[in-house]
């Protein structure tokens, strides 16, 4: 019989391996068999958990949200003015569990899974939902509601792209680079708009 309590640790283990094997080959061209000799576990147990290769694939994603979900949770607690839950938020799109080579090649790979996949689409759609509302909630204290949903909204398109800029590239990603990008991107619209608001000031 199972050992109590192992079935947590093997599910984890599986998605894990998920993780790992989308992310080196780049797609989803892969089987549950395969998934389940990275986890060293048998392929029966892997469909005895999930049932077959789409619901293992969004059980992974599902875990990638709810593990960026409580970072940005933990981060946000700490953050007591608007500029830093914006800085929080950007940081936990780039921390290191999240913007690892495996991890950024499998989230693409998912993008790309949306486009026949209703439930990853909707997954998908959560995540930017949740950004754009963090990131939305915040500017609208340091400028007008209109600018701080544009703002977002292109904050959130430039953390996409530089997911795919490092997918693209051979390397560990440059974190802190990306950071710097973005928080230049929002600084820079931030300090535009108030120019705008006061242009004899700024002249």
């Amino acid at each position: 019989m199972p050992k109590v309590g192992m079935e947590p640790l093997r599910k984890r283990a599986l998605i894990d391996a998920a993780i790992r094997t989308i992310g080196e080959r780049g797609s989803l061209d892969v089987t549950v068999a395969q998934i389940a000799q990275e986890a060293g576990v048998s392929a029966a147990l892997a469909h005895h958990y999930f049932g077959g290769k789409e619901q293992l694939i969004l059980a992974t994603m599902r875990h990638l949200l709810n593990e960026l979900g409580q970072d940005l949770l933990g981060a946000l607690h700490s953050a007591h003015t608007p500029a830093a839950r914006i800085a929080a938020v950007i940081a936990v799109n780039f921390s290191a569990a999240q913007f690892a080579p495996q991890t950024i090649a499998a989230w693409l790979t998912f993008y790309v899974h949306a486009q026949q996949s209703d439930e990853t689409r909707r997954l998908l759609r959560i995540y930017a939902r949740r950004m754009h509302s963090n990131l939305a909630y915040a500017l609208q204290q340091l400028t007008d509601r209109q600018t701080a949903l544009q703002i977002a909204e292109g904050t959130g398109a430039m953390i996409d792209g530089l997911y795919i800029r490092h997918a693209l590239r051979s390397g560990a990603p440059e974190a802190a680079n990306a950071i710097a990008l973005v928080e230049d991107y929002v600084t820079t619209k931030l300090a535009a708009a108030k120019s705008a608001e006061h242009p004899r000031a700024s002249a």
